[in-house]
């Protein structure tokens, strides 16, 4: 009889589990179309904008390892956020040094300057660019992505994004108003775009959104084969320190807003993004303390101090965004609006509008809320149609 229960259990577990890996397995990526890649590089001088991300799910081969064994001459490499290897701290500067395994230099575009000057780009054909985007405005690759976009129209270099899926591809949240540009929020999309990073790219480009040179980019996108918007995608790598997993991608578009309150989402422990606490009891039974904590973060919010909240490691959320959580506890906070938004301005950065605290302070309902959004919304809508490369789930 235990065997037989034993069999059972493992034949729901392979039907549980067989569509998403047969799904996932039949994606290729484009950092995995060496041939059009090969084309496109083939007698170049070649610089990377990577990290630890850039990885070939085939093989997993790093993109940079598979290029030189390609043959292709790459001379430099252009580290964002986290660095190449993606371990820094979330705002910490990123150094310049060499790749151990090659000696090929790693140049920091995060830290003195987010933009690679002309000197670094100095003789150089192309950039490529293949990092995993988590399809939040303010995650913030795709501004990186922008910079050298820009860097590369006006050193007259051609630049090559590798496509990969968007695992929060929703359409939603407000849309960034003018005058709240920032490394958070440099596009006027909404806090969900619903794009991939090659579609992003390119709607950045034709929008005129490159500031300096407007549209003179010599973009090309190597797309990915079998995949379409809607489907889902879990990352093989986390894509950054503080990501660790499939449900802290979900929630990080609506835990976000908490980085600008004195509330911890856990950075410091082994669970970021996937629980919300205070030091003080009112806030809920469930309890952690943030810690330094290498790999994840070293000098949290609350650091050393015991939180009380909840825990949404098992929470049942299909992902989007939601507001649930944050007005839930601006509501218990019952104190001050000073005092739930000790980073106003910061709040406005990562919202890309000035009107969501405002109504938050005010008890609109989040349903209220969204109905606010949809104006710009749809207009947005109707700019992305034009930059889909693969079926669209809008339709």
């Amino acid at each position: 009889m235990k065997l037989h229960s034993f069999f059972i259990s493992l034949l729901l577990v392979t039907i549980v589990f067989l569509p998403r890996f047969s799904l996932q397995a039949s994606v290729r990526v484009g950092a995995e179309r060496m041939d059009i890649i090969t084309r496109l590089l083939d007698g170049k001088k070649v610089g990377l904008v990577v990290n630890h991300t850039a990885i070939l799910e085939s093989c997993q081969i790093h993109l940079l390892d598979a290029l030189l064994e390609e043959g292709i001459q790459v001379e430099k490499v252009f580290a964002p956020e986290h660095g190449f290897r993606g371990t820094a701290d979330a705002g910490a500067d990123v150094t310049d040094s060499r790749d151990k395994r090659t000696g090929i230099p790693i140049i920091s575009i995060y830290g003195k300057n987010k933009k690679p000057t002309a000197a670094q780009l100095k003789g150089l054909d192309v950039v490529v660019f293949d990092i995993q985007d988590v399809g939040t405005r303010f995650f913030t690759y795709i501004s990186t992505m922008h910079y050298v976009m820009e860097a590369c129209a006006e050193n007259d270099l051609e630049f090559v994004v590798l496509d990969r899926p968007n695992p929060n591809d929703f359409v939603d949240g407000p849309v960034r108003q003018p005058g709240l540009e920032s490394f958070v929020s440099m596009h006027p999309i909404p806090l969900l775009h619903g794009l991939t990073i090659g579609e992003l790219a390119w709607m950045i480009n034709n929008e005129g959104w490159l500031e300096s040179t407007p549209g003179t980019c010599k973009l090309h996108i190597v797309p990915m084969e079998n995949w379409k918007h809607g489907d889902p995608y879990w990352l093989p790598v986390k894509p950054s320190p503080n990501l660790p997993n499939d449900q802290a991608i979900r929630l990080y578009p609506s835990l976000c807003f908490f980085e600008a309150t004195p509330f911890s989402i856990g950075r410091g422990t082994y669970y970021p993004f996937q629980v919300i606490g205070y030091p003080d009891p009112t806030y809920g039974d469930f309890t952690f303390t943030p810690t330094s904590l290498p790999g994840f973060d070293t000098n949290p919010l609350q650091k050393d101090k015991k939180c009380y909240g909840v825990d949404l490691r098992e929470y049942p959320f299909e992902g989007g965004l939601t507001l649930r959580f944050f007005i839930n506890f601006f509501n218990k906070a019952g104190k001050d609006a000073k005092f739930f938004f000790s980073r106003g301005n910061w709040f406005d950065l990562l919202a890309g509008n000035r009107e969501l605290r405002k109504q938050i302070i005010q008890g609109v309902s989040e349903e209220e809320i969204r109905e606010s959004w949809q104006p710009e919304l749809n207009r947005y809508k109707e700019i992305r149609k034009k930059y889909l490369l693969y079926p669209d789930y809008l339709n």
